[in-house]
């Protein structure tokens, strides 16, 4: 990330100290499953840039996995005020009590990967559709046969609707075998060597079709940590999300294929909806504003980076 991305997000938590009372500008509030994490910190620096743009004042709160601490969350920016709320991937069906305390306040909640449900206005960023092309090329790359270690997250809405399209997938391909390790929030670059190293004991190179996906880029890089160290060459690595580590990583031949969320359009579009989604009410029509993804593989790289620089920070 660059430091203007930084110096966003560093601002938006800083203003958690500041009461919406204090402020001119109506508060838009943001609860994150972990602030720090590249794809969560393009979706807020978009969300920011929109929220600037439309006379809103941006506050985050990193909830650092934890749902309870997101709930609280969301109670917080309840109890000041909040024109509006934004949950960064915690399902609504972990957050109730926070959407109780907005819903009690008339405040509107919209969700980046948390789903529709109980009584979220809009969500975009759905886990499953962004991941399936990446999970497609890695069933085909594997022929129908070979072993998979899988980095799984269940906690975060987006993951765990990633985990089922996998198992979904992987239905017609029974000759795959799969092997599932959920990593941590923080701790997902250290649990995704960890776990590759223990995997790579049982899956010596010339055991058949080897491969490792994450379901966000993070875990899968820090797998690609292992193999390195290892000197393994003949695993393939499939990561999600597209985050600046992850392209790199193509580029180089490290990573077989990620799937280019891009979070910061889904931030500002989120934002943009916001003032309709107030204006309308009891009248609004919970729905989703997607935003596609793009594969990423070692033959589209290229192009890929010429049309999106953006992707590599620049």
């Amino acid at each position: 990330m660059n430091a203007s991305t930084i110096a966003i997000v560093a601002a938006g938590l800083a203003a958690t100290l500041a009461p919406a009372t204090a402020q001119d500008k109506p508060l838009l509030g943001i609860v994150s499953i972990s602030a720090t994490e590249a794809n969560n910190v393009r979706y807020i620096a978009g969300a920011t840039a929109a929220a600037e743009k439309a006379g809103w004042t941006v506050s985050v709160i990193d909830a650092a996995g934890s749902a309870d601490q997101a709930n609280s969350a969301i109670q917080n920016f309840a109890g000041r005020g909040a024109g509006a709320i934004i949950d960064m991937v915690f399902p609504y069906s972990s957050i109730g009590a926070g959407l109780a305390a907005a819903k009690d306040a008339g405040i509107p909640v919209v969700t980046w990967g948390g789903g529709l449900g109980s009584s979220v206005a809009a969500t975009n960023g759905s886990g499953a559709p962004i991941a399936q092309p990446v999970i497609e090329k890695m069933i085909a790359d594997l022929g129908g046969q070979g072993s998979l270690l899988a980095l799984t997250y269940r906690t975060g809405e987006v993951c765990r609707n990633r985990e089922v399209l996998l198992d979904e997938m992987l239905k017609a391909s029974p000759g795959i075998t799969v092997t599932k390790n959920e990593v941590r929030i923080p701790g997902y670059f250290e649990d995704g060597a960890q776990y590759a190293n223990a995997w790579l004991a049982s899956h010596p190179a010339g055991d058949g079709n080897l491969a490792i996906w994450g379901c966000w880029d993070d875990p899968a890089i820090g797998a690609i940590g292992a193999l390195r160290q290892q000197g393994r060459d003949d695993v393939k690595v499939y990561g999600v999300n597209g985050n600046a580590q992850a392209i790199e990583n193509v580029q180089n031949g490290h990573m077989t294929a990620t799937a280019w969320e891009d979070s910061f359009t889904e931030g500002q579009r989120m934002v943009e909806m916001l003032d309709e989604i107030k204006k309308a009410g009891a009248d609004w029509t919970p729905k989703a504003a997607e935003v596609p993804a793009i594969l990423v593989t070692k033959e589209t790289v290229a192009d890929f980076v010429k049309q999106h620089p953006e992707a590599l920070g620049k």
